[in-house]
């Protein structure tokens, strides 16, 4: 009768700790296979055949269109180079250049994956509609009062998430170094609440 109640138990334990861990891994959108440049993290192989199963449970639970790998990649942040959670409250200022592509997005999303809501329907920004500097470098500001110039309203939310997606480009995942993958600093300006 021991021996019942031990290998049942075995069972219940074995089943709590592997569904445990696939709700986390489900949850927190593991992936393997991340390449990081600063803050910013992008998992080029989600989008192909390569990708792995856990970035395939998560993109099928959240609904998520990945971009192919022949068609782009795409970079989030969720702090800035000094792993500062991003704080809607306060400014934030990307600066520097992006990787080689024929077109890039820079969006603003709360934690959930959803656009911020603000009066100016204003969530980012194209490769198209960036004012940039004679040298090719640009500045976004992202805070909840206006700015002159690439600006981008938080509403105030406590947090938020930056995307940024790369369209025909030949990053990938041979792609190592930061000089490889000139992606835009973040740098949160103090005093920050």
């Amino acid at each position: 009768m021991g021996l019942l109640i031990g290998i049942s138990l075995s069972f219940v334990v074995a089943a709590a700790i592997g569904l445990g861990s696939t709700w986390f891994a489900l949850t927190r959108n593991v992936a393997f296979g991340a390449m990081s440049v600063g803050a910013w993290t992008a998992h080029p192989t989600s989008g192909g055949v390569e990708i792995d199963p856990y970035a395939r449970a998560s993109a099928a639970r959240s609904g998520e269109l990945l971009i192919g790998l022949g068609d782009g990649v795409t970079f989030i942040a969720k702090a800035d180079d000094a792993g500062r959670a991003l704080d809607g409250r306060c400014e934030v200022r990307l600066s520097g250049t992006t990787p080689q592509a024929r077109y890039f997005t820079l969006t603003l999303y709360d934690p959930d994956g959803e656009l911020i809501a603000n009066s100016l329907h204003r969530h980012g920004f194209t490769s198209q509609e960036l004012l940039r500097k004679a040298n090719g470098h640009f500045d976004v500001v992202i805070a909840p009062r206006a700015r002159p110039g690439n600006w981008i309203p938080t509403s105030g939310v406590q947090r938020y998430v930056l995307a940024m997606r790369f369209y025909d480009t030949p990053i990938g995942v041979s792609t190592r170094a930061e000089r490889e993958n000139p992606m835009p600093a973040i740098q949160m300006r103090e005093p920050c609440p």
